[in-house]
């Protein structure tokens, strides 16, 4: 900080008495809130280089530019709730002395400017916080673009620009935050997660299914993202992909018997005929009145029936997996078609007839 000041001294020299002594005075009361951190110096730092700036001269000086700034910016941040009076926001003023900065001069006080910049970063993200807390998201997105604009592209910066661009309905913008975290930094799983969702959002599916199997190499462990990926290969059919999988998915949820359902499907879909028996078998023992396994035993062995009639074994287990559903939903169409099928196949011309007439009503209703 001392060498800041040294440089705002000597860019002194020279100017006009007045103008020299309201510089002098700003300069040495931002000297005093530095050393102490006395917000009251900077009230008075802030009337000084007010009034050594009010002519078109004043305004094109660099080094009343830079004081101004310093001491504005000071303010923005150190005077975050607004308590010292002023006409307009510090955080403008700063900006517009700042950008008031000959470029030939920036170099030689690039101390100073990085003074102004981090005063800045600061008050921005205070604002930013305080815009959250109100739900006004779109203005918090806009306060961490100032951040990013003012050089602060940390991980934790493109992250809340991630997270305010999303709430603030630029869903375009955010996925593009969340793109560059996942390739430029050791992104952790609910990033993944979080721009898939964008993705399904969009409707963009392809990607979606991309960004999950993304994250499933990078965590193979992750529940999250194992049960996402299960859901849209459920979706896009992709049985074959599901197979492999869904074990694991299980052994997080033992009981959940929507998935082992979904294992049994998967299976019976890739030809898998006897590990999908074995599922649907285990629903059953947690819920024997569960018609949607009774239901796909039964059609299994129905058809299994159907091939070769002189089967026994098939025969029973198809008959009593049809009326075991037919029993627990007994105007549902597909049970009652499987059990026509059985009974057309063993010959049983008044079951079949039973069986038919209600068919007929049911359709006819």
């Amino acid at each position: 900080m001392k060498n800041i000041l040294f440089s705002l001294l000597l860019v002194g020299i020279g100017t006009a008495a007045v103008g020299q002594s309201n510089y002098k005075e700003a300069s040495n009361s931002l000297a005093r809130y530095m050393q102490s951190g006395d917000v009251k110096q900077l009230e008075t730092a802030k009337k000084f280089t007010d009034a050594a700036y009010k002519t078109r001269r004043d305004s094109s000086s660099s080094r009343n530019n830079l004081l101004r700034a310093m001491i504005y910016s000071s303010l923005a941040y150190a005077d975050s709730t607004r308590k010292i009076k002023s006409d307009k926001d510090p955080i403008l003023v700063a900006k517009e002395a700042d950008a008031r900065i000959r470029e030939r001069d920036r170099e030689k006080f690039s101390n100073e400017i990085n003074y102004i910049h981090q005063n800045l970063i600061a008050a921005y993200i205070y604002k930013a916080n305080k815009e959250i807390v109100e739900k006004k998201y779109a203005d918090a997105y806009q306060s961490y673009l100032e951040v990013e604009n003012l050089g602060n592209s940390t991980a934790d910066v493109v992250y809340n620009l991630a997270l305010l661009s999303s709430q603030a309905g630029k869903t375009d913008k955010s996925i593009g935050y969340y793109t560059t975290l996942i390739k430029e930094t050791d992104a952790n799983a609910a990033k993944y997660l979080e721009l898939a969702e964008l993705y399904k959002a969009k409707k963009d599916m392809q990607q979606y299914l991309s960004t999950l199997e993304s994250a499933r190499t990078k965590f193979p462990k992750n529940k999250q993202i194992l049960f996402h990926l299960i859901e849209i290969y459920n979706l896009n059919k992709s049985y074959a992909a599901i197979t492999p999988i869904i074990d694991e998915a299980i052994a997080y949820e033992p009981t959940n018997i929507d998935l082992i359902y979904l294992a049994g499907y998967a299976n019976e879909n890739i030809g898998n005929i006897d590990r999908a028996i074995s599922y649907y078998q285990k629903i059953i023992t947690l819920d024997s009145n569960n018609y949607s396994a009774n239901l796909a035993l039964g059609l299994i062995f129905l058809n299994n029936f159907l091939k070769n009639a002189h089967d026994l074994k098939d025969q029973y287990n198809a008959q009593n997996y049809l009326l075991k559903a037919n029993e627990i939903k007994p105007y549902d169409i597909s049970a009652l078609k499987g059990l026509a099928m059985y009974y057309k196949t063993a010959g049983d011309e008044s079951q079949l007839d039973r069986v038919n007439l209600l068919l007929n009503q049911l359709s006819n209703n």
